[in-house]
């Protein structure tokens, strides 16, 4: 007797995806070599979950597909978590990259993303939803995009802040008493 074989249900299992990638910038580069020139590309890919993960990956392939996929392994490697308050920044942060130079401020409620080209895409991906931004410098891309992530990287949670309250007299004698 023939054993009966049973066909495959869907092949290999799909994996849901995790992240939002965005292609931010795709740019043909190329070698002079004695026969001419060999073009590769480079691919600049902003990837975020939207709840306050987001990485930025810039990699060269012979294809555009190749470049793409490349970026996106560098972006998912260099993943970095930002603490959020009710879906906008805890403070505004500064940084600077190259000849980029990025301000981003937290906003009310209700303002959406005041924000243009990579920054805004870097800002969306990471599930900042109310926030200012001005880019000042040079506007090269990679640079802003990486100078984005940077200022992102640099604010500190909420909990954390050092504020500069001087202590009540009351908490001055508690821990006098304490001791």
């Amino acid at each position: 007797m023939a054993e009966q074989r049973r066909p495959r249900q869907g092949g290999a299992p799909q994996e849901e995806k995790q992240f939002d990638e965005r292609v931010v910038y795709v740019n043909r580069v190329a070698r002079v070599v004695k026969g001419g020139r060999r073009f590769r590309f480079q691919a600049l890919i902003v990837l975020g979950d939207h709840k306050g993960r987001v990485g930025v990956g810039v990699s060269k392939g012979a294809d555009v597909q190749a470049a793409v996929m490349k970026a996106t392994d560098v972006a998912k490697k260099n993943l970095i978590k930002i603490p959020m308050y009710h879906a906008t920044l805890t403070h505004e942060v500064e940084a600077k990259v190259g000849g980029s130079r990025i301000l981003i401020m937290p906003a009310a409620p209700g303002t959406g993303l005041i924000a243009g080209g990579v920054v805004r895409t870097v800002l969306e991906v990471a599930g900042i939803e109310n926030a200012l931004s001005k880019s000042l410098g040079s506007t090269n891309r990679i640079n802003t995009a990486y100078a984005s992530v940077s200022a992102l990287g640099k604010m500190i949670p909420a909990n954390k802040w050092i504020t500069a309250r001087k202590p009540t007299a009351k908490e001055v004698k508690d821990t006098v008493e304490a001791k």
